[in-house]
């Protein structure tokens, strides 16, 4: 046992000394991290998954201590305003969290990848800067994305699990469900490591169930966050509803928390917060929740937005009298250039007027990438049932007609405003950027399904 029963907080101040220490002695390490967007579903997968199996680690371990690392900076932990309404939960803050700014402090003395071991969550194939020295270096996943078929069957002791799933917590609640009931119930093991950060380790039962009470909240934030609260039919999965059976048994349990749960309010509260972006400015909002990835030398970049193109057309800023679709193009390319990205989709979702769930797809391309936008839209146009959509926020937007510029072509011109000198509308055609929006039809697809379509289609054009 690498670590006794003890709070959450406590845990993660202990691996946050833990990796300090691997750092500045050459020691081994264990890490378990989520996917480059750091979503929530990343966040307590590692979490999860890095507390229990510290608790009782595998025989075979490479380390008894496994540490969850956060695929971020510490600052845009504040750009996931529900991380916040779930710290709450879990008696924890920001400031306990492992981030990518720990494992930068092995800097001046790096981390040999021989001394490292890495657990993937919420992905199965390390992307961006851990990729570049790590990647032979993951021994164990759970996911539920589409297997990318880099790492090989045979992982022991870690597990290799990649199944279609609402969420990845689930799989992971799964995964380690019965050495977190071998250590039910608590332990009289005093907690040396623990005293050292301020939190005691004590030999109460009641205590117990109200640590395991927080860690389930935390864990059970993503599986209703990603499955709407189990009502999301065509994502929910048997293995996200035994999460949560699971989950709110050890809720139940804890006298502090089991009179006042209630999972709907809950879930409401953590949405809500997710969803409160309005204080964020443009930028922020696209990286918010990001993922990129390079195929055949085109990168590409996908952000999910949980407000429409209507509202970020009006974050832009800028001075009122500008244009706003022209400064909301120019803002796109900036941000594409500042990522060298060939191709960038902004995927959107967001209740109508009439209370329907709808997605937005908006694809933006470089010259580089006309061919493999065309592929994509081609193939997806029935998978997805794309339909031209126009943006209603701006009334120059409402009235664009498709303008064929060759196979991709755009109903959304880069640089269109009024003349100078005449009423009239005009466009001028941006060759060096295509790009077009659509209303998604199938609204159950979202990027974990919308970007190995477009992965796909970059690897058949070239």
């Amino acid at each position: 046992m690498a670590f006794p029963p003890n709070s959450l907080r406590a845990f993660l101040r202990y691996s946050q000394r833990g990796l300090l220490s691997a750092i500045q002695s050459s020691g081994k390490v264990t890490i378990v991290v989520g996917n480059e967007s750091a979503d929530l579903d990343s966040l307590t997968s590692s979490v999860l998954y890095s507390y229990v199996r510290s608790l009782v680690p595998p025989s075979g371990a490479f380390t008894p201590l496994y540490i969850p690392l956060l695929n971020i900076r510490a600052a845009d932990i504040r750009l996931r305003p529900e991380f916040e309404a779930v710290f709450r939960h879990a008696n924890i803050d920001a400031s306990h969290l492992v981030t990518l700014d720990d494992l930068h402090e092995a800097n001046e003395r790096p981390l040999d990848p021989k001394d490292v071991a890495f657990v993937l969550v919420d992905h199965n194939r390390l992307h961006g800067e851990l990729s570049k020295k790590y990647a032979a270096r993951v021994q164990g996943i759970v996911d539920h994305h589409d297997d990318e078929g880099t790492i090989c069957s045979e992982t022991s002791p870690e597990p290799r699990i990649i199944e279609k799933c609402g969420s990845c917590t689930s799989l992971v609640v799964r995964t380690i469900r019965s050495s977190w009931e071998s250590i039910a119930g608590g332990s009289s093991l005093a907690s040396g490591a623990a005293h050292a950060q301020g939190d005691s380790s004590v030999n109460d039962e009641s205590m117990t169930r109200t640590w395991d009470a927080q860690i389930a909240k935390m864990a059970l934030a993503s599986i209703l966050i990603d499955t709407a609260n189990l009502t999301a039919e065509d994502k929910v999965e048997r293995a996200d509803v035994e999460a949560v059976k699971y989950l709110e048994s050890k809720i139940k349990l804890s006298p502090q928390d089991a009179a006042q749960w209630d999972r709907d309010k809950f879930y409401e509260s953590i949405d809500s917060a997710k969803r409160n972006i309005d204080a964020m400015d443009f930028e922020d909002i696209l990286r918010k929740d990001y993922k990129q990835w390079t195929e055949n030398g085109l990168n590409l970049g996908v952000s999910s937005v949980v407000k429409p193109l209507e509202f970020l057309i009006e974050k832009v800023g800028g001075d009122p009298s500008e244009d706003k679709q022209k400064l909301f193009v120019t803002s796109i390319s900036d941000f594409m250039a500042t990522r060298s990205l060939t191709i960038f989709a902004i995927m959107t979702t967001f209740t109508s007027k009439s209370r329907e769930f709808q997605r937005e797809l908006y694809v933006q391309a470089l010259s580089s990438g006309y061919a493999a936008a065309h592929v994509f839209a081609e193939q997806a146009k029935v998978e997805l049932r794309l339909e031209d959509h126009d943006v209603a926020s701006c009334k120059e937007l409402g009235s664009m007609k498709p303008l064929d510029q060759g196979p991709w072509y755009a109903i959304f011109p880069p640089f269109c405003g009024r003349s100078s000198t005449s009423d009239d509308f005009h466009f001028k055609i941006d060759y060096v950027n295509r790009r077009k929006v659509w209303l998604q039809g199938d609204v159950s697809k979202s990027r974990k399904q919308v970007a190995p379509l477009m992965r796909k289609a970059m690897k058949e054009a070239a």
